[in-house]
C-alpha cells in the first residue's frame, strides 16, 4: 500500500565534494598530515587543484572533516555499549576507551598533527572555533554516559562534569600521542587509574564538606574553554 521513498540522488557537486573529502581522509591516515597536500588530495580525488579548493578553502578544512569523522565514528561504537550499563564509571570508561579506539589508525603520525595543532590561533587547535562540532560530539557522548547512569548527580555536577570530562579526553588524547608503548596501554592504564579515583570521589559530592570544593574546580575547569 505504502512505497517506500526512493533515495534522493547527490548531486555532481555533492559527489566530487565527498571524492575530495574521501580521499583527503584516507591521505591523513595514510601519509599524515605533512605529507598530505591539496595538490596531492586533488591527484587521488581526480580532480583539479581549483575544485578541490572550491569545496575545501585549505587542508585545515579538511582536517576538521577527519575530526568530524572520527568523533562520529566514536559516537557509533560507543553507544551501543552505552546501552550495557547504568554504572556510571563503566560508562564512563567506555566512552574514553572507545575514543582511543579510534585515535589507534592514527597514531604513527599524531605528532604532526599535534604540531600544526598546537598554536592557540591553529584552526586545528582542538579547541580552535573550527573545532567546535567535533568537540561538541565528544561533550555529548560524555551527557549522555552521565545521564544515563543509575546513580544522578545533582543537577549543578550533572550540568557541568560533561564539559569537564571531555576536556579529559583532550588531555588522554595528548598523552596517547606520546605514548610509545604498545598498543599505547599506558594510556589505557590512566584510563584505568583515574576511574578508579573518580570512583571515590563521586560520593564525596553529596558530602557538604567537599561539595562545594569540588563544584568550584568544576568551574575552573570550565574556564579553559571560554
Amino acid at each position: 500500500m505504502f512505497s517506500t521513498p526512493e533515495p534522493v540522488a547527490r548531486s555532481k557537486s555533492e559527489r566530487t565534494r565527498e571524492r575530495i573529502r574521501a580521499a583527503a581522509l584516507e591521505s591523513f591516515r595514510t601519509r599524515g598530515y605533512d605529507e598530505t597536500t591539496i595538490r596531492s588530495i586533488a591527484a587521488e580525488a581526480g580532480v583539479s587543484v581549483g575544485t578541490t579548493n572550491y569545496h575545501f578553502g585549505s587542508k585545515n578544512a579538511l582536517v576538521q572533516e577527519l575530526y568530524l569523522e572520527v568523533q562520529q565514528a566514536h559516537r557509533s561504537a560507543a553507544a551501543p555499549l552505552l546501552a550495557t550499563t547504568d554504572d556510571l564509571v563503566e560508562r564512563l570508561s567506555i566512552v574514553y576507551t572507545t575514543g582511543l579506539d579510534q585515535l589507534t589508525p592514527y597514531h604513527a603520525h599524531a605528532p604532526e598533527f599535534l604540531s600544526a595543532a598546537v598554536s592557540p590561533r591553529s584552526p586545528i587547535n582542538p579547541l580552535a572555533e573550527e573545532s567546535a562540532p567535533a568537540f561538541a560530539i565528544v561533550e555529548g557522548l560524555f551527557r549522555d554516559a552521565v545521564d544515563g547512569a543509575a546513580d544522578a548527580l545533582p543537577d549543578e555536577f550533572r550540568t557541568a562534569l560533561p564539559h569537564a570530562l571531555a576536556l579529559g579526553h583532550l588531555l588522554l588524547a595528548l598523552f596517547w600521542v606520546y605514548d610509545s608503548s604498545p598498543g599505547q596501554a599506558r594510556s589505557r592504564r590512566l584510563v584505568e587509574r583515574g576511574l578508579k579515583l573518580l570512583r571515590f570521589v563521586v560520593p564525596l559530592i553529596r558530602v557538604p564538606l567537599f561539595r562545594g570544593p569540588l563544584r568550584e574546580l568544576l568551574d575552573l575547569v570550565a574556564e579553559v574553554r571560554t
